[in-house]
């Protein structure tokens, strides 16, 4: 019983110059602070940062992001701090960029971090989900650079595509990831020693196909058949060779985006250029993928954004909201709940979920440890104290060059009185 509902246009983000590159990318992020848009520029790479309570007419002259040369094609904001967004460009560099509480004021053109190895354009971009500041990004040179972003230094080299990669995705806990290619096979590759684990045919038509991997290990994707038909299959990540389920949906031809939820289990499929959002629900058994429900509308979708699960309102039952980019201009905000009649917190739609701390740290990471995400109750989330605005520090130390650090200073904590049952306070440290 999930219902998606658009909200007024008053609520939306209007006027905004979204850009027109062919490229198959969502073209939009977002997080519990900020949304994030590529938008059209002449003669460089551009896009949108707005604070989420910015909403309605967006001005002509709004400050931009605008370090790149050429067009901006994918972005991605950190995981595990909501003021660090990474892009990816036509120029071959990937750039990391910090945000201050409350937007940007002033055009930003100097990027904290600038990451260069690549010969060709830079495609996709995906954080790590538990390791700090470890970035991967896949390039139409055919390689996949994973970056060590707060040190600017590589921590290995991916190349055995023989084409160009269409999409990227990291398991649950980072040790492994699954691409999609043009010469139509899925690879399971160890992202530390490069070393290609499982690979197979996957979908057997020339469009676009992309795959993401599921929380228990499995992989899912979308894509055509010979006669041009969109599928989705589930797979087992150890054979590639044949999917446990592949089912046929429909003879459009935009691309799907495959944005799944690994703490409830839903899968929603956004095609480009579609004017439906259709949702499934993934269960480990056979037939595995189970139709939800649609979400229509009349306006076709140039681009999409998700929402985290720490940014929803969880007084509305809201389990999943989209930022969905339209031909004019108009990102449209569509929430999608389960109604209820009780008012109480609903344990069942909101298990934990991944925090913004982060698990391990890169070094942590490269020298082989894996960790799940961090999780957090979505309860407390809601219920705790919210910092005032510009309590987060961002310490970048100017001494050291070489390193960047993103992370937000822990203030001291401040000892809390324990109280015990005979009344007499206790100091816990």
């Amino acid at each position: 019983h999930v219902f998606g509902q658009v909200a007024k246009k008053s609520d939306c983000y209007d006027n905004i110059r979204i850009t027109k590159s062919a490229w198959d990318s969502t073209f939009c992020a977002v997080n519990p602070k900020f949304l994030a848009i590529i938008t059209e520029s002449a003669g460089g790479g551009a896009f949108l940062v707005l604070p989420l309570d910015k909403v309605g007419r967006v001005d002509r002259e709004a400050p931009l992001v605008t370090g790149h040369k050429s067009a901006v094609l994918d972005i991605a904001w950190c995981p595990h701090n909501d003021n660090v967004i990474a892009s990816g460009s036509e120029d071959c560099t990937v750039k990391i960029w910090q945000i201050p509480d409350g937007g940007i004021t002033s055009t930003l053109t100097e990027p904290t971090v600038d990451l260069v190895a690549h010969q060709r354009r830079v495609g996709q971009i995906v954080w790590h989900p538990s390791a700090l500041n470890v970035l991967l990004s896949a390039g139409s040179d055919m390689k996949i650079f994973i970056w060590n972003v707060s040190k600017s230094t590589i921590l290995s080299t991916i190349d055995c595509h023989p084409e160009v990669i269409l999409s990227v995705s990291w398991n649950y806990n980072g040790s492994r990831i699954v691409t999609s290619c043009k010469d139509k096979i899925f690879r399971v590759i160890d992202p530390r020693t490069s070393e290609v684990i499982q690979s197979g045919t996957g979908h057997q038509g020339g469009k676009p196909a992309r795959a993401i991997y599921l929380r228990d290990g499995r992989i899912f994707s979308t894509g055509f058949s010979k006669m041009a038909e969109r599928q989705y299959a589930v797979w087992d990540e150890n054979n590639l060779n044949s999917p446990l389920t592949m089912v046929e949906l429909d003879s459009s031809n935009g691309i799907l985006f495959p944005i799944y939820d690994e703490d409830t289990g839903v899968i929603f499929l956004c095609g480009k250029g579609d004017s439906a959002i259709r949702y499934f629900e993934y269960t480990p058994e056979a037939p595995y993928i189970h139709f939800l429900s649609t979400y229509s509308s009349s306006d076709p979708q140039r681009g999409i954004g998700t929402m985290p699960k720490r940014g929803l309102n969880i007084s509305t039952c809201e389990i999943a909201r989209f930022y969905k980019l339209l031909n004019n201009g108009l990102c449209e905000v569509i929430s999608f709940t389960v109604p209820r009649k009780s008012e109480l917190f609903q344990d069942d739609l909101y298990p934990d979920t991944a925090a913004e701390e982060h698990a391990i740290t890169a070094d942590e990471w490269i020298n082989g440890k894996d960790a799940n995400p961090k999780l957090i109750s979505v309860r407390d989330q809601h219920l705790g104290p919210k910092p005032p605005t510009g309590a987060v520090i961002s310490n970048i130390s100017h001494q050291h060059k070489h390193e960047v650090v993103f992370d937000k200073t822990p203030l001291t904590p401040k000892p809390s009185m324990d109280r015990s049952a005979n009344g007499v306070h206790h100091q816990v440290q």
